[in-house]
């Protein structure tokens, strides 16, 4: 795919098209972590995935608790 840099106000940048976006499993507002490659010069963009919260953890761990209280019990 190519694509060409563009003057965007007083930056440069490149227009990813929804197709792309999709692709990458990337949307507005996401960040990139962004690397240059030394050898090459390419320039490599990668989504920042975070991982679940602290609240949506301890959730899931008094769900596993609550459903398996019994085998837990019984482990223990």
């Amino acid at each position: 795919m190519t694509k060409t840099i563009s003057k965007i106000g007083n930056s440069q940048g490149i227009i990813f098209d929804a197709a792309l976006m999709d692709l990458a499993r990337v949307k507005v507002g996401d960040q990139l972590d962004v690397t240059i490659i030394n050898d090459s010069g390419a320039i490599m963009l990668m989504p920042i995935r975070k991982g679940p919260s602290k609240k949506e953890v301890k959730g899931a761990i008094k769900k596993v608790m609550k459903d398996y209280r019994r085998t837990l019990r019984k482990l223990a």
